[in-house]
């Protein structure tokens, strides 16, 4: 028999094009007649337009057309909207502004210069009103909506009963997407009614939905290409405005128009990890039994939208504790809406529970990872559900081997190494297991070669090899005659990329369509081969790419058997889904982060020595990306606890770091010896390959680790993120 390929070391598919220049990105595309589009943004946060001034732009050099409220062609979705409606920002609708750097108008020229230039003479003038930024001083104005209900279990509060209780806030700013590809769409107009779109998205079918809806033109006249995408994060798993005015941009003028927003644009345009306070209560026996957590969350929102996220999520099931209550509130703010963020939600609430659960353990005078275990959820306390799999206590085992953990010592700022004081952290983090629906269509060809389809995304986690590695390992055929074919809304339907379900969801269609057809090449081995004719279908055993009778005696291979038929090709196409299990289980990936640190005890400057991630998330489909993964999450970790912080001028409602220069993501200087590790044991309940999420688990907990260790090195506790030198020499203990 053939090698297994999953859990193998794969290297990726489309690799090589990659690395290359072979792969084509949105705006690699150039259909005939392009012409190229620049926004004009709002310098103001709110107030309305008072007038449009563009007759110095139009009669710039190749200029076509300058298009805002007052002649954009209609939207017929905008016009069902009911007044008031909380359902996004209406491009070009009105002359309404609501935050700083909305777009008012969409230039378009036969040069991307020529629209730049042109869009710096739109002149216009502005009704400027009271703006709110900033959300401390915005408090007042906090509500909850119909999605964030309060919870409780047992009793609320019941932490301050407790024999040793911590209590603190806790603060995340806002964080920025900054992938190195930028946003932005290319739109054609081929009919009145059929669009045809290039776009930066996490999910093909989402986009037609979403322009089907908006336009309301029939599904099949929407056109949308997909195949690669640098980078997402969460910033491309909706349409966004902007996509909205190119779109309307090209049904007005009716050539192909091309919108790529620049780097400052990406700080207004696409989303943002929300700025969210957080109050984490917490108490415990004597012993370290937890007796009650109180987790409320404020973050904030746009005026337009009610952006909700799971900021609380983890508080209610990660430990075993009989009193949890929760709270969840929004500010909406002079800001566009933000949106999911890699680790969305679970991210943000983590590094409070976290840091709490680490200060409760300095308060006990216990071992941090002790009072972890001690209070491990064998069942899931919010669902009174088994989990279909769990091996967390496993890998707290791995991890605190892999970093030396029973070097830490538990007094801060007793350990130094070359002048520099050291400390040891560490932290857990959970996400759920999802398993959505999705269609796949399998073909195979008379030379042994399959092809599958689906309209899925990749944007960066490897997608079509992990689907080639699972075809093989069901089919026998070789993964170099296998090719998966994606990012087109013209493949069957798939869910978006987000929420760490890609392969469990189109990786079971895999599944599922590589055995069907197999099936149908029983039936025709059953109806055609002599040797098969008196088989049973379900006897039959597939191996190697053969069929081989249940005595073993008889057997054909694929190619052959489609070769003495006479047949092109065998195709089928299969919609798969989970069933009634998550009705029994509750389905979760978890991952643990230890950190070694040092900080220099002058400057306050804080250095990550040493990081160990392990991963429970069911059987690895191919170890090779998985571990990219986990260290893409460990990196975006390291910019969420010690750099990123998108800073505004409340003033203004400007941003003041809107670029690479002063918006400090993590770089390789930052990024330390990293170790990952795998549980890798299959999950025997979610999907036919055992597979659980690992994109959003690589960094939710990550910043705690990181804030934990600090303390452990400076007795200094930082509950401000990010983690910069002054506040590790300000804060006290």
């Amino acid at each position: 028999m053939k090698k297994q390929q999953t859990g193998q070391s794969m290297d990726r598919v489309d690799g090589r094009l990659k690395v290359t220049g072979g792969a084509r990105y949105f705006a690699d595309h150039q259909p005939d007649g392009l012409l190229y589009a620049a926004l004009v943004c709002s310098p103001v946060s709110s107030g309305t337009i008072k007038s449009v001034n563009a007759t110095l732009a139009l009669r710039a050099p190749g200029v076509v057309d300058v298009v805002s409220h007052l002649n954009a062609p209609r939207v017929p979705a905008y016009q069902e909207s009911k007044p008031g409606a909380k359902d996004g920002l209406k491009i070009f609708k009105d002359d309404r502004i609501y935050s700083n750097g909305q777009p008012v108008a969409i230039v378009v020229a036969n040069t991307l210069e020529r629209a730049v230039y042109a869009a710096s003479l739109v002149e216009v003038q502005y009704n400027q009103e009271t703006h709110y930024t900033d959300m401390n001083a915005s408090m007042d104005k906090a509500f909850q909506n119909s999605r964030m209900k309060d919870y409780v279990r047992g009793e609320a509060g019941a932490w301050e009963k407790a024999a040793v209780t911590h209590t603190a806030q806790y603060t995340i700013p806002l964080e920025v997407h900054n992938p190195m590809e930028l946003a932005g769409i290319i739109a054609h107009w081929t009919t009145p009614d059929t669009l045809t779109l290039y776009a930066k998205t996490q999910g093909v079918k989402s986009v037609q939905e979403t322009i089907q809806d908006l336009f309301k033109i029939p599904e099949q006249n929407i056109t949308v290409h997909s195949q690669f995408v640098g980078g997402g994060f969460g910033m491309a798993l909706r349409i966004w405005p902007l996509e909205v005015a190119t779109i309307l941009a090209a049904k007005k003028i009716r050539k192909p128009v091309k919108l790529v927003i620049t780097r400052d644009q990406m700080f207004t345009l696409v989303g943002y990890r929300p700025n969210a306070t957080q109050q984490l209560s917490i108490g415990a026996t004597a012993e370290g039994k937890l007796t009650g957590i109180t987790h409320e969350a404020v973050a904030i929102t746009s005026p337009y939208e009610d952006f909700t996220e799971g900021i609380v999520a983890m508080s209610k099931f990660m430990y075993a504790c009989p009193n949890v209550n929760t709270k969840y509130q929004l500010v909406p703010l002079n800001m566009s809406t933000p949106v999911w963020m890699r680790g969305p939600g679970e991210a943000t609430g983590s590094f409070a529970l976290e840091s709490a659960i680490d200060e409760l353990a300095h308060k006990l005078k216990m071992d941090p990872l002790q009072l972890r275990v001690i209070n491990h959820a064998d069942v899931d306390p919010e669902k009174n559900l088994p989990f279909s799999s769990k091996y967390l206590k496993e890998a707290y085992e791995i991890g605190a081997e892999k970093i030396g953990w029973t070097n830490r010592n538990p007094v801060p700022r007793s350990r130094e190494e070359d002048g520099m004081l050291v400390g040891y952290g560490m932290s857990s983090g959970t996400f759920g297991a999802y398993r959505g629906k999705a269609t796949v269509s399998a073909t195979l060809k008379a030379d042994g070669s399959l092809v599958l389809q689906s309209a899925a995304s990749d944007i960066g986690p490897g997608t079509a090899t992990a689907m080639v590695q699972i075809a093989a390992d069901v089919t026998g055929i070789a993964p170099e005659k296998i090719k998966f074919m994606l990012g087109e809304s013209s493949y069957p339907f798939a869910p978006e990329q987000g929420g760490s379900s890609t392969v469990s969801t189109v990786g079971s269609a895999v599944s599922d369509a590589c055995k069907a057809l197999q099936q149908q090449l029983a039936t025709i081995a059953i109806s055609n081969i002599p040797a098969f004719k008196t088989a049973a279908p379900e006897t039959i055993i597939y191996e190697d790419g053969q069929l081989l009778t249940a005595n073993r005696q008889e057997k054909i291979s694929y190619e052959a058997l489609l070769q003495q038929q006479q047949l092109p090709e065998v195709k089928v196409m299969t919609t798969s889904q989970g069933g009634p299990e998550r009705k029994k289980y509750s389905m979760y990936s978890f991952s643990v982060h230890f950190a070694k640190v040092h900080v220099h005890p002058a400057t306050g400057v804080v250095r990550i020595k040493h990081i160990v991630s392990v991963a429970d998330a069911g059987t690895i489909v191919n170890a090779k990306t998985a571990r990219s993964q986990m260290i893409g999450g460990v990196v975006g970790g390291i910019g969420m606890a010690l750099t990123e912080e998108a800073i505004l001028d409340h003033r203004f409602g400007r941003f003041v770091n809107n670029n690479f220069a002063d918006y400090h993501v993590a770089v390789n200087a930052d990024t330390p010896p990293t170790d990952v590790y795998f549980i890798n044991k299959k999950d025997p309940y979610i999907n036919p390959m055992g597979s659980k999420g690992m994109g959003e688990i690589a960094l939710i907990g990550f910043a705690a680790a990181v804030a934990n260790a600090v303390f452990n090195a400076t007795g200094k506790r930082v509950r401000d993120l990010p983690i910069t030198p002054d506040k590790v020499l300000e804060t006290t203990a």
